[in-house]
């Protein structure tokens, strides 16, 4: 999964939002709010990828997928 995905983007957007805040309010200087900026991306990206991961469907009990095959027939 690309970390510049759109969700991830937007994702990162929003946790960077508090960061980018502080920033403005002069609490944060632009180095502190610069090297920080990449842990918003790498969380937006563990975020979506957990997400996506927890939505998706699990294959149903009785696959043919999940079965053991047993012993190989000569």
């Amino acid at each position: 999964m690309s970390p510049l995905r759109w969700d991830v983007l937007a994702v990162s957007f929003l946790l960077a939002l508090p960061l980018l805040a502080l920033g403005l309010r002069g609490d944060l200087g632009t180095h502190d709010v610069v090297t920080r900026l990449p842990w918003c991306l790498a969380a937006g990206w563990a975020v979506v990828a957990l997400l996506r991961w927890a939505g998706t469907p699990r294959p149903p009990a009785g696959s043919p997928a999940d079965e053991d095959p047993g012993p190989a027939a000569p």
